[in-house]
């Protein structure tokens, strides 16, 4: 199961100073850690107005994706990262080592140093740099990220591992690639002008995920099966969201009016309302975000 937030660069056009756009970046970063998201990507919004540039926003959202003890390692002093410190403790549960089991704690580490014994010397925030042989048939470079599973702090025993570490990835491509990623399964597009979520229609919703049902007009008929296995897990499900005051339908150049038509924008499977009848007369992207996935993330 894949998990896909789609934010635009313009996430930040409306606020006043460099500290609260940060801020706004980090509550969304904090969402997609909450609800377990696998990948933000940040789509571009050309006619948006974005004060800080464009990659204000990719910048902070990588930087919060980063564990605090590898930031120092891997970034510099950078404009966008100014107010940084504002930034809400994302606390993953790999890099606070609540979610070690026998196993051991995934941890995500950094190679400083590639030996030619077949060694590489990797940072994952042990006291120092620890050195670890490279597992057959995995290869690795200086400054790549790694995930290292700890199994004891004293004495050190640890080993690299080729699974991907607890958290969200980063990346910016443009909506409609992002929507025809082999991965994107289920297609939301958050909008006030979708179709008001419901209990009924959360049900149909979570039928569908459960069946790995992306296909526009299939799988959502009000008939669906309700008594399927309750112990599936739910499939890949991709949802974007729209900027502050400038929604998905202006973004995509869409009439708002008849996006969720059934001869409207067909890019999505759905276009989706999860907040009905709000009642500010604007639901910020981040507020979006978690009133969004927080349904969206039920099982029966």
């Amino acid at each position: 199961m894949t998990t896909s937030v789609l934010v635009p660069a313009s996430l930040t056009r409306e606020a006043e100073d460099k500290r609260e756009a940060t801020r706004k970046v980090g509550y969304v970063a904090r969402a997609a850690t909450v609800f377990r998201v696998d990948r933000l990507t940040v789509y571009p919004d050309p006619d948006g107005v974005e004060k800080r540039g464009a990659g204000f926003v990719e910048t902070v959202l990588r930087y919060a994706a980063t564990p605090p003890y590898l930031r120092k390692e891997v970034w510099d002093r950078r404009g966008e990262l100014e107010y940084a410190g504002v930034l809400p403790a994302l606390r993953t549960r790999s890099w606070t080592g609540s979610g070690s089991d026998e196993s051991g704690s995934l941890r995500q580490g950094i190679v400083t140093e590639v030996g030619a014994d077949g060694r590489v010397r990797v940072n994952c925030g042990l006291q120092h740099p620890v050195s670890l042989p490279v597992p057959s048939g995995m290869e690795v470079g200086e400054r790549e990220r790694v995930s290292v599973r700890v199994s004891s702090r004293r004495p050190v025993r640890a080993k690299l591992v080729d699974e991907p570490a607890a958290g969200f990835v980063v990346d910016s491509t443009d909506i409609d690639d992002a929507l025809a990623r082999p991965d994107a399964g289920l297609t939301i597009a958050a909008s006030r002008y979708g179709e008001e979520l419901t209990v009924t229609k959360l049900d149909q919703l979570v039928a569908r995920l459960r069946d790995g049902d992306g296909a526009r007009g299939t799988g959502g008929s009000d008939e669906s099966d309700a008594s399927g296995d309750e112990a599936a897990p739910l499939g890949d499900l991709t949802v974007a969201f729209g900027a502050p005051e400038r929604g998905l339908p202006p973004i995509l150049g869409e009439d708002p009016d008849t996006v969720a038509a059934e001869t409207g924008d067909d890019r999505f499977d759905l276009w989706l309302n999860t907040v009905p009848n709000q009642g500010s007369e604007v639901v910020r992207t981040e507020e979006a975000v978690f009133a969004t996935l927080a349904p969206l993330r039920l099982t029966r």
